[in-house]
């Protein structure tokens, strides 16, 4: 494990100082240490810094200390000695103890442009949400020459992603003014099957291979949480249903059928404004599940490639080809879809910019409603994370113009962004896009983002959210190991129940 170790003197800024410094050091493991917390670490006791921190009330100060071992290879003792006297730092004077996040991230990220002689698109930003600065400032009334001042002198972003923010952002709140906000919800049910595991994956899933008796019993549970939450919101109007996962038609026919009458005589599916169900992996589907769905009023599904490289898909570990993505497709659209959403990601293992350029292309054929273009993010707790760390991960060096790639081609099938979000450890700091044909736009995926309205969810590892009109947000968690699920399902029904009651 190579490690980029950052000494610091206080703690208390440690989150954003590692977000910041790991976004410009991809294939490093990323330590924001105290001089106490590495003589308690062992495991890095001999590995040398590579950056301190000396963060005051009235001055602040960064020093590179590169060296072989924790910058990488090609650098030199004499390397190491021109670097040390990189040195920045920043006198703060009449500066609010509420601003002095802000300046210190901003300090930090100047520092690390400075040193590694390079910008991030979006700048000092570390938040999943980036759209939320310029809806907040448009509710503001500020201008759009404000807001562009604003991110690019306040956080350094890019003149394409200050661009891509507001365009989004505009979009999200005409979006957003048709649905009954606060007053209305919306539900999630999350399904936490799958057919295999592919690598990259750390939501709560499971192989549902030989486990028919275990799927039946998790549908019972998800049919009694459902009982109660059309009870606990009776008389408010649920704007959208999403059932994920996992992957949902891991359900036979009949286990999908059964899903879709108790939904149907729970809530009035005429109402809603969308009702979605993932079929992302076309190894899940076949005519009789989705003419079920099509028949219950599924108006958005998501049939998923990933990639449309045959070695890449055998690598992280989906059991399909790209010949079943293309059938799964035509096979959906000849029961009636008109609205289905492709995901793809970009920077799997051992991809280039033309092995991207391939997958769209084939995409593109197919002429897909959305397309939601993911960069990877190599997540804790997925087998992904354990094959880097056992042989590494080359990163995809043109990931900006695979991202540019993707967006002309959303741009040629006549699709425009409408939702953004972006994780943790993502690859080359860039973000989630979705693309989507003008009123083809998935509502929930804008509603998760913007926490505007109340999300109820049903199923293991589920989270609800409770939206106050103050803007307050509490929530709560259903427990994510499937057994415990089926044993503790009536607890987190009152555990719902306790949170809209407070």
């Amino acid at each position: 494990m190579q490690y980029y170790i950052v000494l610091c003197n206080q703690s208390k800024y440690i989150y954003d100082i590692h977000a910041l410094v790991s976004a410009f050091t991809p294939g490093y493991e990323v330590k924001v240490l105290t001089k106490d917390s590495v003589i308690r670490n062992r495991e890095i006791q001999k590995a040398s810094p590579s950056m301190e921190l000396e963060l005051n009330k009235d001055k602040m100060t960064c020093r590179f200390l590169a060296s072989t071992k924790t910058i990488g290879e090609g650098w030199t003792k004499e390397d190491s000695l021109v670097s040390i006297r990189k040195e920045n730092r920043i006198q703060i004077q009449n500066v609010e103890d509420h601003e002095y996040k802000n300046t210190l991230k901003l300090f930090v990220y100047d520092s690390l442009c400075k040193y590694h002689e390079k910008e991030l698109p979006w700048g000092d930003l570390t938040g999943i949400r980036p759209t939320k600065i310029p809806m907040t400032m448009m509710e503001e009334g500020k201008t759009k020459e404000e807001i562009e001042t604003f991110l690019k002198d306040a956080h350094r972003v890019s003149d394409d992603k200050i661009t891509l923010a507001i365009d989004i952002a505009k979009r999200e709140s005409t979006i957003l003014g048709k649905t009954h906000g606060v007053d209305g919800y919306s539900m999630y049910i999350g399904v936490a099957f799958c057919p295999t595991t592919c690598l990259y994956c750390s939501f709560p899933s499971n192989a549902s291979f030989g486990k028919e008796k275990v799927l039946d019993q998790y549908l019972d549970c998800l049919e009694r949480e459902i009982d109660d939450v059309a009870d606990q919101m009776s008389g408010r109007p649920c704007d959208s249903i999403y059932i994920g996962g996992g992957t949902p038609t891991t359900f036979s026919a009949e286990q999908l059928q059964k899903l879709m009458d108790k939904i149907k005589s729970k809530f009035n599916i005429q109402e809603l404004q969308e009702f979605t169900v993932e079929a992302g992996r076309p190894d899940s589907l076949n005519r009789a599940k989705l003419e079920v769905l099509k028949k219950a009023g599924v108006t958005r599904i998501s049939i998923n490639p990933q990639t449309m490289k045959e070695e890449t898909l055998r690598l992280i570990g989906r059991a399909h080809t790209v010949q079943e993505t293309r059938d799964a497709f035509a096979l959906a659209r000849e029961v009636g879809f008109d609205n289905i959403n492709m995901d793809v990601i970009l920077g799997l293992p051992g991809e280039t910019l033309e092995d991207v350029r391939y997958t769209l292309e084939e995409i593109t054929k197919m002429e897909p409603d959305n397309l939601t273009v993911h960069c990877l993010a190599i997540k804790k707790g997925s087998r992904m994370q354990q094959y880097v760390a056992e042989k590494g991960l080359p990163v995809m060096e043109d990931m900006d113009q695979a991202v540019e790639l993707a967006a002309e081609y959303a741009q040629k099938m006549g699709l425009v962004p409408y939702y953004l979000y972006r994780q943790k450890h993502m690859s080359g700091n860039f973000e989630n896009v979705g693309y989507a044909k003008p009123g083809k736009f998935g509502l929930y995926n804008i509603l998760i983002m913007e926490e505007i309205q109340d999300i109820i969810a049903c199923g293991a590892g589920v989270i609800s959210k409770h939206v106050y009109p103050s803007g307050r947000i509490e929530r709560c968690e259903n427990v994510k190991e499937v057994s415990e699920y089926l044993n503790r399902v009536e607890e987190m029904i009152q555990r719902k129940r306790t949170l809209w009651e407070q």
